[in-house]
């Protein structure tokens, strides 16, 4: 139990806030064929693959990594590397704002 005045978040609590708060932990895209793709929103994707993306030369490279294994039927479902990295670019501005105004929940 923590102290009174003392500011305790249980983290569990406070990422399913934020989810909810983004839409969820994971981005879709659909394309114009229907099929849905997916890659991890902005605000949960882990070190590593932020690093690679970060690292990463050109649109075509970040596209890459953010759909991993799906890329080559992304590829043949009429999706491109600039308009994937549209969305990319779309959902961490979205996310920025939506954080800003965020209060998470405690418990």
């Amino acid at each position: 139990m923590s102290k009174p005045g003392k500011a305790r978040y249980r983290l569990s609590v406070v990422k399913a806030s934020y989810a909810e708060a983004v839409g969820g932990e994971l981005i879709e895209v659909e394309t114009d064929d229907g099929k849905v793709y997916t890659f991890p929103h902005p605000l949960f994707t882990d070190d590593d693959t932020a690093r690679e993306i970060d690292a990463a030369d050109g649109d075509g490279a970040r596209a890459r990594i953010l759909l991993g294994d799906q890329w080559a039927e992304f590829e043949k479902s009429g999706g491109d590397a600039n308009g994937l990295m549209l969305v990319y670019v779309a959902a961490r501005s979205e996310m920025q704002d939506t954080v800003s105004k965020h209060r998470p929940t405690k418990r």
